[in-house]
């Protein structure tokens, strides 16, 4: 008896020193489980196999900027109908094979500028689908059953001023909490809503809402709710909105950040199209903050560091990666900003040339505007890329110039990718054989 139990033992140590299975995850929300643009799967290809990969399953959908966000085995968008009444729409879809599982639609006249559809992507939280219309409409579904639990007309409530390419920011759930960035009247830029019954616990700051969505980071061993404004990068206390700290980031012309603020240890990187690039300091042992350095180009395409546009950076280290408002993939040394190196080999150069990026292990995963899949290397010494693939067709309602193109976020989930334009949803599987 002993003897056996001896071999079991045996046995099991070799089937874990042989590696434990592959590691699957939900892209729950906005750039992953934790906002920051990693995806932690394993058993991953490390090299595709043919010039277009091939599909899963596709669906139909219609326009719009949102990228699809997956939990629990089911996978959400947002999309837009004009015809025969402008409409937006909230699609939950199965994540194995592409059947709908339940929709929501309501009327939403736009009255602002790229009408293709919704920007934010849905935010799954706790067995609830929270989804931010263009024009401020926020919903509260049961991720399952697409039950609707409460809603807000925010525009309505809050007398938005609205930004000129709509409201675009991810609701953020911390805690008990729906956060949204609206830029509304009397002080609610940002607003925190009970997440269960949809009551208002806070408001916060008289900016005006930039595009670029909220996330929560640690600092001074406090969490912290980070957020690029129309105005400002601002720390507050996540539960009551109590204002730490604010950084002036103010517009040159007009609010047009849209990258989400990345952070490495105790500092921020943030980058607007025509404001260019700011590091913020945070301090370690205070809830406070400061400008390390800002660099601006003398005009829109003379810039000095990183004057991004749809892209949001990657920083890694003591580097900041980021694609440009013209397509140059470009690496910044995170103390200086001065540039140490430009590609334009991962997109094509053309105004508002977008590259979509996220570290898995050693490399990093790029979906660009062209509809490709790239699997490469960023380093100091430069670009490296591994392997490419299509992955879908650019389409024109998001943008008509240059054949159109593929502006939405993909998400990485159950070692498959999940992206749309506008007129399909598509899963490709990503496993190592």
């Amino acid at each position: 008896m002993l003897a056996d139990r001896i071999s079991f033992v045996q046995v099991a140590i070799v089937l874990l020193a042989l590696g434990s299975p592959a590691r699957a995850d939900d892209w729950p929300q906005w750039r992953g489980p934790t906002r920051d643009g990693v995806w932690h799967e394993t058993g991953i290809v490390e090299k595709f196999n043919d010039r277009q990969i091939p599909w899963l399953w596709s669906t139909e959908i219609g326009s719009g900027y949102s990228g699809p966000t997956v939990a629990e085995g089911r996978v959400y968008v947002t999309d837009r109908v004009r015809q025969p009444t402008q409409i937006e729409r909230v699609h939950c879809f199965d994540a194995r094979d592409g059947k709908k599982v339940w929709s929501h639609e309501y009327e939403s006249t736009y009255s602002i500028g790229y009408e293709a559809g919704p920007r934010a992507s849905v935010s799954i939280d706790d067995g609830r689908a929270y989804a931010l219309g263009g024009m401020g409409h926020l919903h509260c579904y049961d991720a399952t059953t697409g039950e609707l639990h409460w809603k807000h007309d925010l525009n309505a409530e809050y007398k938005i001023r609205m930004p000129i390419w709509g409201i675009s920011a991810s609701p953020l759930v911390d805690g008990g909490l729906v956060i949204v960035q609206i830029g509304g009247a009397d002080d609610a830029c940002l607003v925190a809503f009970d997440k269960v019954t949809g009551k208002q616990r806070w408001r916060a700051l008289s900016d005006e809402a930039s595009y670029a969505a909220p996330l929560v980071i640690e600092q001074a061993g406090k969490r912290v709710l980070l957020c690029l404004t129309g105005n400002n990068v601002v720390g507050l206390e996540p539960a009551t909105g109590k204002i730490h700290w604010k950084v002036p980031f103010p517009p040159r012309r007009m609010v047009i950040a849209i990258s989400t603020p990345v952070v490495s240890g105790n500092r921020v990187f943030v980058t607007s199209f025509y404001d260019g690039s700011l590091m913020v300091g945070l301090d370690e042992h205070r809830l406070e903050a400061k400008e390390l350095w800002r660099r601006m180009g003398r005009d829109e395409k003379m810039t000095d560091a990183l004057h991004s546009i749809i892209s949001t950076p990657l920083f890694l280290g003591n580097y900041v990666y980021g694609v440009d408002s013209y397509g140059e993939l470009r690496c910044l040394d995170a103390a200086t900003g001065d540039r140490l190196w430009t590609s334009t080999a991962a997109t094509p150069p053309a105004r508002w040339s977008t590259i979509h990026m996220v570290v898995n292990g050693k490399q990093v995963w790029m979906f660009n505007e062209r509809g490709e899949l790239l699997i490469t290397r960023l380093s100091p010494q430069g670009y490296e890329e591994i392997s490419r693939t299509k992955l879908i067709d650019p389409t024109t309602d998001q943008l008509r110039q240059r054949g159109g193109v593929c502006w939405a976020h993909p998400a990485y989930a159950d070692r498959c990718v999940f992206a749309r334009n506008d007129k399909q949803l598509v899963c490709a599987s990503l496993a190592a054989e």
